[in-house]
């Protein structure tokens, strides 16, 4: 799998570090934090843009680029 967009990245960290990185409650963040445009006023569509879709129908990849982002950060 390629590493997501850096912009991404940042985001999955942001939404880690304020609900932590176990499953569902990281989707649960990610999903308020597009709904609310609370990271770079970033929302669903413009994150799908970027390779991050919050679709149902996407959530091994979404896994997966969870883990491959926290992977790369072991103190969170």
């Amino acid at each position: 799998m390629n590493s997501p967009d850096a912009q991404l990245g940042e985001f999955i960290l942001f939404c880690v570090e304020r609900r932590g990185k176990e499953w569902p409650a990281i989707y649960d963040e990610m999903a308020l934090v597009a709904g609310q445009r609370l990271f770079r006023g970033l929302d669903y569509t413009e994150l799908k843009q970027l390779g991050l879709s919050l679709a149902a129908s996407n959530l091994d990849r979404l896994i997966e680029q969870v883990e491959q982002v926290t992977a790369q950060h072991p103190e969170l």
